[in-house]
């Protein structure tokens, strides 16, 4: 069978970069698409993407070059997606093909069908054999961090007893914190305790992918008998639903079959299901119905836990402050977090040497400032008008409504906790009040957290700290 032009792309890196570099940067941990002549690399976060956008930028062109042509371009963006581990290969989905007059061809098989389909961390020619699934991870190796208890007992519970008390399971947070692990985790839970069950895992944008197909294709009764069937059905990424009302009105009427019956639905999100604006109204009540958990960032503590459990994984060599340094240094998510350990690896790989503090700060110096958040004042302003629908001349005017009065305080609390700015610059930029309002209001939203205080948002009453955390999501967007 020749060889895809992703597939010989990643030939021709290996053998420019080198098998080292490309096992440690390339293999299983990119997402490689063609269109055209047009090459696209999906890494796992920002800081990532400039730094193999620098590294590998005269590799990744010339081996562009040499599969598309000469006028071959190559983009680096970055893609949620989940990255491979050392766990038992799992089943997932078959790749739908046209070929076949099998109606129900191209959509999941139930779980213990003994199929496995290669995916986008194997598409590389040095991965392992076809027959190999992709490797889920496991609830075990989940760290909660002292923030996420909720969201790994719930994930526990629904892989002990699916469709039982957590149904829908609605789990909403930042990329690279740990949602797709927590799905992964109930598949592998579920195919363990219950092996006769038909279980589905797939993205929103595949279930899409598969809807759109099947209409084309005429095959619509066998992307239900699929997907209505099945037992179990987790599906990552759901926000990306966002404004496709008929894949929204299909997937409802999935959701609610599946519902009647009884059966566990498992969706993650970016986004709280009230947040998601393009989403329907009826689905997003849907996704409400059962448990909504927020999935954060781990603290610190959890941070080096997990840079702790990766090191001994990979058997590298890095000093406990070089450790501290990363975990206190990395705590947007935990794919950055990853992302400098794979450089001190490489620095340990390439010295022989354990990994000191002045070697951690040297090698990542670059990724710190690429990574570094520039939060402004108007940023905060923003994001605090989108989410309360209130116009920016409204939060600077001398109105002391509640509906106005409430969302200008917690500006002003956000803008002194992101921001370098002093109390009178903050005064000045709403209107020029002096720099005790923006102190009282300070101390105001401090209370409001510390007593559970909650505020009106249209229709809905949120608990502030939600708010405040919706908001820093957004920002940290």
């Amino acid at each position: 069978m020749s060889k895809s032009a992703e597939q010989r792309f990643l030939l021709q890196l290996e053998q420019l970069t080198g098998a080292n570099d490309f096992r440690r940067w390339f293999l299983g941990k990119v997402a490689v698409r063609v269109d055209a002549e047009q090459l696209t690399i999906g890494v796992g976060s920002p800081f990532l993407l400039t730094w193999m956008q620098k590294r590998f930028r005269r590799q990744t062109a010339a081996a562009a070059q040499a599969v598309l042509g000469p006028s071959a371009v190559v983009l680096f963006s970055v893609e949620a997606f989940p990255v491979a581990d050392r766990e038992e290969a799992m089943p997932v989905t078959v790749p739908f093909s046209t070929a076949t007059p099998d109606r129900t061809q191209g959509f999941p098989k139930s779980l213990g069908s003994g199929e496995s389909a290669p995916t986008s961390e194997q598409s590389s020619p040095a991965a392992a054999p076809a027959k190999q699934g992709r490797r889920f991870k496991r609830l075990s190796d989940f760290v909660p961090g002292g923030l996420n208890e909720l969201p790994l007992l719930a994930a526990a519970q629904v892989g002990q007893s699916p469709g039982g008390r957590y149904n829908p399971l609605f789990l909403y947070g930042n990329h690279g914190c740990g949602k797709t692990h927590l799905l992964e985790g109930i598949y592998c839970e579920v195919r363990r305790r219950h092996p006769t069950l038909k279980t589905v895992y797939l993205t929103a944008e595949a279930f899409t992918n598969y809807f759109t197909q099947a209409l084309r294709g005429h095959s619509l009764p066998g992307l239900r008998e699929r997907f209505r069937t099945c037992d179990v059905l987790l599906v990552d990424d759901v926000d990306f639903l966002d404004g496709k009302t008929a894949t929204q009105e299909e997937f409802l009427h999935t959701f609610d079959q599946l519902a009647r019956n009884g059966r566990q639905v498992v969706v993650s999100s970016d986004r709280h299901p009230r947040l998601l604006e393009r989403i329907s109204s009826e689905l997003a009540t849907r996704f409400i119905s059962g448990l909504t958990c927020r999935v954060q960032v781990p603290d610190v503590d959890g941070r080096l836990e997990i840079l702790e459990r990766k090191t001994r994984e990979l058997q590298i060599a890095v000093k406990p402050e070089a450790l501290r340094h990363v975990a206190g240094k990395f705590d947007r998510n935990v794919a950055e977090l990853l992302g400098a350990l794979n450089c001190l690896a490489t620095q340990h790989e390439l010295t022989g040497r354990p990994v000191g503090m002045t070697a951690a700060r040297s090698v990542l110096c670059e990724l710190e400032r690429d990574c570094m958040q520039m939060i402004g004042l108007p940023d905060i302003e923003r994001a605090v008008c989108e989410f309360f629908r209130v116009s920016s001349k409204d939060l600077k005017s001398a109105k002391r409504t509640r509906s106005i009065s409430q969302p200008r305080m917690l500006a002003m609390f956000l803008m002194r906790k992101h921001t370098r700015a002093a109390y009178s610059e903050i005064g000045d930029h709403f209107g020029g009040r002096n720099h005790a309002t923006v102190i009282s209001a300070e101390k105001r939203v401090r209370d409001w957290l510390a007593g559970g205080e909650t505020v009106r948002v249209a229709t809905e009453t949120w608990p502030m700290s939600e708010v405040v955390a919706v908001i820093e999501q957004r920002l940290a967007g």
